[in-house]
């Protein structure tokens, strides 16, 4: 893939220190190649206090908030898609949302 091909790079981290001290080196090489639109994905964040953690750690991305939903952990248990099992939880229509959100 060449890096002029990129419209947007998503840094997933979680509400833990380490990894959001990976997510933060992963977004400056993202914007020091230039290779687009930095939106951190919050993954599995359980009350606002993680959220705002995450946030305060990004002040300059777009924050994009997973919450930690028992609907994907059952759907991967069973082997199954939680779009197909489970499409009103709540982190399934935040993934669906953020997928509308990125370019083509």
């Amino acid at each position: 893939m060449n890096e002029k091909s990129v419209d947007a790079v998503l840094v997933v981290v979680e509400p833990t220190p380490r990894s959001i001290q990976v997510g933060q080196r992963a977004a400056e090489l993202a914007r020091d190649k230039a290779l687009g639109t930095v939106v951190v994905v919050a993954n599995r964040v359980r009350t606002e206090e993680e959220l705002a953690m995450i946030t305060a750690a990004f002040p300059d991305h777009e924050i994009v908030s997973i919450p930690d939903d028992e609907a994907i952990v059952r759907a991967e248990r069973d082997g199954v898609a939680p779009l197909d099992t489970a499409p009103d939880a709540p982190a399934v229509r935040a993934l669906v949302g953020l997928a509308q959100r990125l370019p083509g």
